[in-house]
């Protein structure tokens, strides 16, 4: 039996407390769906920024009567930090996921950005620190790895960030870091690679590149590459970065106090994606012919990622269970269901 499947048939048995930021949004209503189906009690936080309230209501459709009963939403905002020591009272695990997320966001907005990544996060890590919680896995980000060339991406090795939200990324790792040196606080952060599915948001300025391409083919709509499809990342599926928060809020004690990758090991071009999105549309009877529409390469993003996930197999027994492939059939399916 794997870790994960371990740890799930343990939560079954023993109902824990946890703390989801960022509840309402795509990998947070993630976690909340996987944790109530384990017969967890959540605390969700959220203000609606980025999040939707269509995402809980999804939620409450997927678990029992009894399970949704198990979760209790506060509307409120990180930057505020009464609300963040009002969230984290009793709780034992923290997930917090929420952020303003998107490249082209910050360098927009770097202000805002700023308050919201970094003051916000820093009255996250002190609420969840004066209420003693047991453990604080938070959303950290490749976009940490900057202009570093080397391939894969190994944990130790970054270099200068290339956006205000690699930045701010950055700098929550290094306030974890400090807190584990100064108040003895276990954390975990994970640097998620371009983490794709199920009620993942394709609307407005700043949606991913798949929910994106998927509502634009889908509608057969052209859709537009940033540079000359060569662009490759390593693209993980919402189940994968489940798994991981999961492993990690009850990772043994040597595994705390360290930057874990989450991804699948793997790259794919942008190119290859549009292949791969043809080939899951056509397996639901959708027959994309449109060619992309190439445009200039996107300010603040890195040519290529890839992940080394050797470190968090090791230490977490993380084992990725989708492909880029598999990944992609669910979510396609999600979206012509409308389940996103």
């Amino acid at each position: 039996m794997s870790s994960y499947n371990k740890i799930k048939t343990k939560l079954l048995k023993e109902q824990k407390t946890w703390l989801i930021t960022g509840v309402a949004g795509f990998i947070g209503s993630n976690l909340l769906e996987t944790l109530l189906q384990l017969d967890q009690k959540i605390i969700g936080l959220d203000n609606f920024s980025t999040g939707h309230e269509a995402n809980l209501k999804k939620v409450s459709s997927l678990v029992s009567d009894a399970q949704w009963k198990n979760f209790t939403f506060m509307q409120g905002d990180i930057c505020n930090y009464e609300t963040c020591i009002k969230a984290t009272t009793n709780v034992e695990y923290v997930l917090h996921q929420a952020a303003l997320g998107s490249v082209p966001r910050s360098v927009a907005d770097p202000i805002l950005t700023n308050n919201v990544n970094i003051s916000g996060f820093l009255n996250m890590l002190t609420a969840a620190k004066n209420s003693e919680v047991k453990s604080f896995v938070y959303a950290a980000s490749s976009s940490t790895y900057g202009d570093h060339p080397d391939l894969p991406k190994v944990e130790s090795n970054i270099g200068n960030p290339l956006s205000p939200y690699g930045l701010t990324k950055l700098v929550n790792e290094l306030y974890a870091d400090v807190f584990h040196k100064i108040y003895g606080f276990r954390s975990i952060g994970l640097r998620y690679f371009n983490v794709f599915g199920k009620r993942q948001d394709p609307n407005g300025a700043y949606a991913a590149v798949i929910p994106k391409w998927i509502s634009l083919m889908i509608q057969n709509e052209e859709i537009i590459i940033n540079g000359d499809g060569s662009t490759s990342r390593d693209f993980c599926y919402i189940d994968n970065a489940v798994q991981a928060n999961i492993l990690s809020a009850l990772a043994d004690s040597s595994a705390f106090n360290n930057i874990y990758n989450v991804a699948v090991g793997d790259r794919t071009s942008l190119n290859k994606l549009v292949d791969l999105l043809r080939s899951s549309l056509m397996t639901n009877n959708i027959d994309y012919k449109k060619q992309p529409h190439l445009t200039d390469f996107r300010e603040g993003d890195v040519k290529h990622s890839m992940a080394d996930i050797t470190k968090a197999k090791k230490n977490l027994g993380y084992d990725p269970e989708f492909t880029v492939e598999k990944g992609l059939h669910q979510t396609v399916m999600s979206y012509i269901n409308q389940e996103i």
